[in-house]
């Protein structure tokens, strides 16, 4: 029997990546049979950025340097997916009706509040890496490996708590995913996530970690319900986005130097 995760692992990659994947695709959009891939893709991901971190941190660059080229590895990756749906976020807040707002958020033009939302959580990114190989390299690129799969499930979240904002677009014709693929996925993150994290900074670091990135998701879930009627891609996006940054924050309460 193949495990659920596994099954959608190569449509979730041509999706959600850019990474080359042996074989054709099979059929159209399936949210769920990809969600519960998600956090391993995620984590494949998190561990190209995790090698390219420790890779520069052995050539003894310092400050923010390991950690923007470990996030810069990730975006290629990705294609800049997960960025992009962050800006586009950040432009539509200028909005003044949720018509507009997802006008905006459709226009592929970036605008200051796009640019300035990259800017800081490129900062904050690069910044908690720093903190965490401040303690040891290795609990940096355990953190990001786990906050890469754990992010993933916020996406998904919303994509599953609120209905599509428009008619039309990817998240309206992939539709909502189920309780039980988001359920799988979950269970994938927190496995994932367990390991790594309670190995490295122990169980209650294990338990912030958790908890900030699903309060993050959380009030995207409340901002979009309020500002959109429901959720995009890009929204969701953008939920990935801090949810990840929100889950590295707090590693860094209980990361100490060795």
């Amino acid at each position: 029997m193949t495990l659920p995760f596994l099954t959608g692992l190569p449509a979730a990659l041509r999706f959600f990546t850019r990474l080359p994947v042996p074989g054709e695709p099979e059929g159209g959009f399936d949210i769920d049979t990809m969600a519960p891939a998600l956090p391993l893709v995620g984590a494949l991901v998190g561990a190209i950025g995790a090698a390219i971190l420790l890779l520069a941190l052995a050539l003894n660059l310092g400050g923010l340097i390991p950690g923007a080229l470990a996030i810069a590895a990730m975006i290629v990756a990705t294609g800049g997916l997960h960025e992009d749906g962050l800006a586009d976020t950040a432009d539509s807040l200028g909005g003044y009706d949720p018509v507009r707002r997802l006008e905006i958020m459709k226009d592929s033009r970036i605008g200051a509040f796009g640019v300035l939302a990259l800017v800081l959580a490129l900062l904050l990114r690069a910044g908690t890496l720093e903190a965490l190989a401040a303690a040891s390299p290795w609990i940096a690129a355990a953190g990001l490996v786990a906050a890469a799969a754990t992010s993933r499930i916020a996406g998904l979240w919303l994509l599953h708590a609120l209905p599509p904002a428009r008619a039309t677009g990817a998240s309206a014709s992939a539709g909502r995913p189920g309780a039980r693929p988001l359920l799988v996925a979950a269970v994938a993150a927190f496995l994932i996530a367990a390991v790594l994290v309670i190995l490295s900074l122990g169980a209650l670091a294990l338990i912030a970690a958790l908890l900030a990135a699903s309060l993050a998701a959380y009030g995207v879930q409340r901002l979009a319900a309020r500002l959109y009627g429901g959720q995009t891609g890009d929204v969701a996006g953008a939920a990935i986005s801090l949810s990840e940054i929100a889950f590295l924050l707090a590693l860094t309460i209980f990361a100490r130097p060795f």
